[in-house]
Parts: C-alpha cells; sequence; structure tokens
C-alpha cells in the first residue's frame, strides 16, 4: 500500500487533533443527528407509501418514485458537498441542510400533487447529502486525523447508534400515522428533527479556524492534487467498484428479501422477521470488522465478508425453503450488510490522508448512492422476466465482483 497522502491540513479545518472531551461531545451530536435523520429522511417513507397514494389518487410505483429520485439527487450532489465540507467544514453545511430537511418535511405535509411530492423530495435530497452519513463521516475523520483508533471508535460508535434509526422510527411513524393521519405525523417528525439536529449541528460542531487567503489558497491546491492524483490511478477505481458494487447487491437483497422468502414458501410474518435481522446483524458486522481491523488488513476483512455474502444469496434458494435455511443465509448476509460505512473511510484515510477525504468520498458516493437506488428496480424487473434464481445469482456475482476488487487493491 502506498503512503498516505499528506493530512497536514484536516480536512475539514475543524481543529487539529481534537481533545478528547471534545470529541466524545461531537461523535454523540452526530450520532443523535443521524439516528433522527435516517428515520425522518428515509425509513419513515415505507410508511406514509399506502396513505399518500390513497390521498394523491397515485400509484405505490408513482410514490416510491419520489424517494428514488431523493436518493439519486443526494447521489449527484456528493462531488459539490464533498469539496465543500473539505474547504469549509461540517458546521456550517450540516446546520444548513439540518433546516433545509426540517423544511422539506413540513412541505412534504402539504403536498397535493405528484409534481408537489417529486418537489419536495428534491429539496430532501439536497438535505441528505448535507446531514447523513457522508458528511457526518466527513467530520468524524477530520475530527480526528492523525489519530486511528479515535476515529475508528467514533465511526463505530456512531453507525451503532444510527443502526438502530428504522427500529425506532418505523414503529413510532406508525403510531403517528395511526393516531393522527399521516400529514400531522410529518409536521411532528419535522418539529422532532428540527428540535434536535439543527441547535446540534450549529452548537456542538466546531466553528472552522479561517485561514489566511495564501493558506486556503495552498490547501486548495493540495487538496486538488491529491484528488488528481488519486482519480488517475488504480487504487482509486478498485475502491470504486467494490464499494458500488457491494452498494447494489445489499440495495438489492433489502428491497427483495421479504418477496423471495414468502416465493420460498414462508409466511408473511416470519419473512419480515428474518428481514429484520438485516439491521440488527449490520451493528454485529461493524463490531466484528472494527475488532478484527486491530489484527488484519482491512481490505482483506471486508474482501473476505463481501465473498460470504455472495456465498449466502448462492446458497438461498437452495436452502431457503427450511426455516433453518433461510436462518443461516440471512444470518452469511447480514453480517456485511453495513460495513461499508466504516471500511470505505478507513481505506480511503489509509491511503490518502485526511486531507482530501470528503472529496474522494464524494466522488465514490455519486457511483455507489445511485447505484443503491437503481440497482433494485433492475433486480424487480430482471425477477419477473426470469424469476429470482437469477436475481440471486446476478447479486452473487456482484458481491464476488467487489471481493475480487478490494482484493486487487490490497495487494496493489
Amino acid at each position: 500500500m502506498s503512503a498516505p497522502a499528506s493530512s497536514a491540513v484536516p480536512a475539514l479545518g475543524d481543529g487539529a487533533q481534537p481533545r478528547r472531551r471534545h470529541g466524545r461531545p461531537v461523535v454523540a451530536a452526530l450520532a443523535v443527528t443521524q439516528t433522527i435523520g435516517y428515520g425522518v429522511l428515509y425509513y419513515a417513507f415505507s410508511v406514509f407509501l399506502a396513505p399518500m397514494a390513497r390521498d394523491l389518487h397515485a400509484t405505490n410505483t408513482q410514490i416510491a418514485a419520489a424517494l428514488t429520485l431523493s436518493i439519486l439527487i443526494a447521489a449527484l450532489c456528493a462531488p459539490l458537498v464533498g469539496r465543500l465540507l473539505d474547504a469549509r467544514g461540517g458546521r456550517a453545511l450540516m446546520t444548513v441542510g439540518s433546516l433545509l430537511g426540517t423544511a422539506a418535511v413540513l412541505a412534504w405535509s402539504r403536498v397535493e400533487s405528484l409534481p408537489q411530492l417529486y418537489a419536495v423530495f428534491a429539496l430532501v435530497g439536497v438535505a441528505c447529502s448535507l446531514v447523513l452519513y457522508e458528511a457526518a463521516f466527513a467530520v468524524i475523520v477530520s475530527l480526528y486525523a492523525g489519530n486511528e483508533r479515535g476515529r475508528a471508535n467514533g465511526l463505530l460508535a456512531l453507525t451503532i447508534v444510527a443502526g438502530f434509526a428504522s427500529s425506532i422510527f418505523l414503529p413510532l411513524t406508525g403510531l403517528l400515522v395511526d393516531r393522527y393521519g399521516w400529514r400531522t405525523a410529518l409536521v411532528i417528525l419535522a418539529l422532532i428533527y428540527g428540535t434536535a439536529a439543527i441547535p446540534l449541528h450549529a452548537l456542538v460542531l466546531r466553528r472552522r479556524a479561517r485561514p489566511a487567503s495564501t493558506q486556503a489558497s495552498d490547501a486548495a491546491q493540495e487538496r486538488a492534487a491529491i484528488v488528481k492524483a488519486a482519480t488517475r490511478r488504480r487504487p482509486f477505481w478498485l475502491l470504486m467498484i467494490a464499494f458500488t458494487a457491494n452498494g447494489g447487491a445489499v440495495a438489492t437483497v433489502a428491497v427483495l428479501l421479504i418477496t423471495y422468502l414468502i416465493q420460498l414458501g414462508h409466511p408473511p410474518v416470519l419473512a419480515a422477521t428474518l428481514a429484520g435481522l438485516l439491521g440488527v446483524l449490520s451493528v454485529t458486522g461493524r463490531l466484528i470488522t472494527t475488532g478484527l481491523q486491530t489484527r488484519l488488513p482491512a481490505a482483506l476483512i471486508a474482501a473476505a465478508i463481501f465473498a460470504l455474502q455472495g456465498v449466502a444469496v448462492l446458497l438461498l434458494p437452495l436452502i431457503g425453503r427450511s426455516v433453518a435455511g433461510a436462518i443461516g443465509a440471512v444470518l452469511l448476509f447480514g453480517l456485511g450488510f453495513g460495513i461499508a460505512s466504516i471500511t470505505l473511510p478507513h481505506l480511503l484515510v489509509g491511503r490518502y490522508g485526511t486531507t482530501a477525504y470528503a472529496s474522494l468520498a464524494g466522488r465514490i458516493t455519486i457511483f455507489s448512492v445511485a447505484d443503491k437506488a437503481l440497482a433494485p428496480l433492475g433486480a424487480v424487473a430482471l425477477a419477473q422476466a426470469v424469476g429470482y434464481g437469477w436475481v440471486m445469482s446476478a447479486v452473487a456475482a456482484v458481491c464476488g465482483i467487489a471481493a475480487f476488487a478490494l482484493l486487487a487493491y490490497h495487494r496493489l
């Protein structure tokens, strides 16, 4: 592995080596805002799908297209947001994103037509690019520049807490919709998000010290040089391939698993319960991965887990008709469900340093997030044309591609 690029200039300018007493409040604040942010801006959508379709006189597919639109817009915004995070820091951007997200959810509660819904979700996509994982990771990477253990622990703590977003907000949203209706429920969720995220981003994240114009220009040139050099060489593109492929595979299984388990003969309740294990297993996988990184290269760990995911989906059509077989396949696949989010920052910082972390992560995000949005649509079309068995074979092949890309990255 090549030596890391210079990291003398913190990626977000939020300070150099942080004191422990300051690093922990920042991680804690981001854990709260990520949990609520994912709960309100992403997971809650599924609860609103049916009542919105009824009231807006639209199909479920037309309503679901709004969420796909927001994910694609977030992906398109990622490179620009990454550059801004590197240049200006996370405090102002995440505060603005919180304000925009709150306003967008309030506007969502008032939509009366599909065009209005799509316009609102375009704003939700912009807000997501400013406030969710990619921005939070960039803040933590910069905060713990030069402190590998602190960075790993910070990312792990953040993702473990935020991993319970769906477990918290799906039932909460269902309760609110049942009691108050979907429009009032959205107002309540917007107030919950805004009340927590706006002050935490504005007050807990550190203000970036303003550098002299010469220093700012030198830092910008250094970041541009790192990005230019990285994107012209094979290691960066291997990371791009690996994490884009993995993102599409994970998203496909997340969307189709319940339907496929029911097709294999399992009751809907059992199918939903097994699919729900994926969220819990993502936390387990992150804990295992972080522990192993002290002994083994991160790229090899992720490659092995991605390969195991491929084996799991290949086995699912063969052993998945029994309860024990379905549980085994889901457990094996679920261990890798959330490891990409903590492995990619580790690999990027290890090779390129922290100076241009957000810019490089943004380049990868535009592909990986877009694949997460589009891959399930293609998988559904493939399943309707040739059956779910072929879909699982395709997912296994993609997992294999991700594993081999990371193996090649490590050998370089």
